[in-house]
């Protein structure tokens, strides 16, 4: 909260230098419009514009009053308050006309160039319109500085031209001030007294007005924390519509000291400022909107198995903030009159960099809806992108936040995945092993055989190896050993179950080995002498009839196999996933 306001005190600064450096010159409105298209081509134009402009605005027709302060020179007011001063010049002007003559419009000149026109003189100054470089004729802004002691000059005199109920236009400050004794009517310092004690009293009403909104709506939290059916609501801040209290306090301020009609000066910085409180409060209010409606996003997506949700409801929360912080800011720079793209351009090589950085911004954000569009990974996954392991712990608006196996935390931007080749250990259906067994070359090969079938029934019997595919034959004969091929999948839910299930499959077939006293090779060398006693060819070759037969010994090693999965995990029996 403190950097916001930190960048909107550095924003407000700006907006005020930049508005005093606004040239005090007119805005070329005849490059768009000509004089006579506005209603400004002669003094009796301006004065046919202005007036039935202020009679629609009588009627009800309160739009009208752009086309009014059209009509008057208000180059001089500072832009921030620009609006406000220029509708209560307009009724103070059209006063002092009620209260001076009947406005004969015939008698006004047409001409459409000559000399500055005078509808009246007084003693505080004069009433004029006078003409501009683009053509377009204007009350002058001596006129517009005169008005406030033009009508004290004429608060006895009575209106010539009332509606229809007799009832006098003149501002409310001004009717006000009539009323008031001469000591409140006296300058102290700066301001008149009146005007001192009407900002007290607004700031008073204000801050009274804030507090009393905050805790009325902190009892309907509470209320509606109490009769939601929502889980996801039941946790929701106190404080959550704090922010609206904070609007109705900038609103009393807003129109109270509008209505005190201060100096330029003292407008430029008190209005600009709640207009300023009113952004942060309404970017503020928007904020723990986007947190309720999260809260709810939340709720929704932990009642599905789908991951797209879970990956989507942190992403539109950074979103709809980002959104509401650029709104915020147009809504604080249209009211300081600021224009964000002369702003920008003005930055010179701090645009350049701005636009380079967009660039970048733009990049993370095709990159996110790669990954969201594309599945290719999700909140907890584990992967691997270029040298870079890890799970999944959070997937942004600009970058991913990965957590290594040493526990570090690896921020990668997001524009990396639209061309990162990404293997997603994740996704993975069924945990792989490939390994070979050797075995000594005097194993007979009936036996070999045998042995294979043996490892192929504890695939069977262990619960999370996969039954639909697998490989055990005898592969290669190497230099120093026959290599059975072991090719087997588990499908566990994790790597530390599939690090138990693959010791307990491995330590099975030791034990088949051990219990058929078959041998496990190692890199040897062995030196054989023939002779004529132990050549093979004097050999008996019936001899090997001697052996069992492969039938029998298959089955002898299956007995085996049930023997040795029965004393380890029982059969038909699965254990648990590890759990820590």
């Amino acid at each position: 909260m403190k950097q916001i306001l930190l960048s909107f005190l550095l924003f407000f600064n700006y907006g005020l230098s930049f508005a005093e450096e606004t040239p005090t010159e007119p805005p070329p409105v005849a490059l768009i419009e000509s004089a006579e298209e506005l209603g400004l081509g002669s003094p009796r134009e301006t004065f046919t514009t202005f007036l039935r402009s202020m009679n629609d605005i009588k009627r009800g027709q309160a739009e009208r009053i752009n086309d009014a302060t059209r009509a008057l020179d208000l180059s001089a007011i500072n832009p921030l308050i620009r609006e406000e001063k220029g509708r209560d010049l307009a009724w103070m002007l059209l006063e002092a006309i009620d209260k001076t003559k009947i406005v004969n419009l015939k008698r006004i000149p047409g001409y459409k160039t000559g000399k500055r026109y005078v509808f009246s003189r007084y003693d505080s100054g004069a009433i004029s319109i006078n003409q501009f470089d683009d053509g377009r004729w204007l009350f002058t802004q001596n006129t517009l500085s005169s008005l406030p002691n033009i009508i004290e000059e004429l608060a006895s005199k009575k209106s010539l031209k009332t509606d229809d109920k007799g009832a006098q236009f003149i501002p409310w400050h001004i009717q006000l001030r009539q009323q008031l004794p001469e000591p409140l009517r006296t300058r102290s310092f700066l301001l008149e007294n009146w005007k001192w004690l009407g900002i007290l009293l607004i700031i008073a009403l204000g801050i009274v007005a804030d507090k009393l909104t905050s805790f009325l709506l902190q009892f309907v939290v509470k209320r509606f924390r109490q009769t939601t059916k929502t889980p996801a609501f039941k946790d929701t801040p106190t404080d959550m519509l704090r922010p609206l209290a904070m609007l109705i306090m900038a609103a009393i301020w807003w129109t109270g000291l509008n209505l005190l009609a201060l100096p330029d000066q003292a407008m430029i910085i008190l209005l600009v400022a709640v207009k300023v409180l009113a952004g942060i409060a309404g970017v503020w209010g928007a904020y723990r909107l986007v947190d309720l409606i999260t809260l709810y996003l939340r709720h929704q997506a932990d009642l599905t198995d789908n991951k797209v949700d879970d990956v989507l409801v942190p992403l539109i929360r950074k979103t709809l903030k980002v959104f509401v912080t650029v709104i915020g800011i147009t809504f604080v720079a249209s009211n300081l009159n600021l224009n964000v793209s002369s702003l920008l351009a003005s930055l010179g090589l701090g645009g350049l960099a701005f636009a380079l950085a967009a660039k970048d911004v733009v990049q993370n954000l095709f990159g996110s809806i790669t990954v969201i569009m594309d599945q290719t990974f999700h909140a907890g996954d584990w992967i691997v992108v270029d040298d870079i392991e890890g799970s999944v712990e959070e997937i942004g608006l600009r970058s991913t936040k990965i957590r290594t196996f040493y526990d570090s935390l690896i921020t990668l931007p997001n524009a990396i995945f639209i061309t990162a080749k990404v293997d997603n250990m994740g996704q993975r259906r069924y945990r792989r092993l490939k390994c070979n067994v050797s075995l000594t070359y005097d194993t007979p090969p009936d036996k070999i055989e045998a042995f294979c079938e043996g490892v192929r029934e504890l695939i069977r019997l262990h619960p999370y190896m996969r039954k639909d595919y697998f490989h055990v034959y005898l592969n290669s004969l190497g230099a120093s050993s026959l290599d059975v091929l072991v090719y087997v999948f588990w499908e566990t839910p994790d790597w530390s179950t599939e690090l138990r299930e693959r010791q307990r499959f491995l330590l099975d077939i030791l034990r088949l080995a051990k219990a058929q006293q078959i041998d496990m090779a190692f890199p040897t060398q062995t030196l054989h002498l023939l002779t004529t006693e132990n050549d093979p060819a004097m050999h008996d070759a019936s001899s090997t009839g001697e052996n069992s037969s492969v039938e029998a010994l298959s089955k002898q090693f299956k007995d085996s196999a049930k023997d040795i999965v029965m004393q380890s995990t029982g059969v038909d029996k699965k254990p648990p996933p590890v759990s820590f």
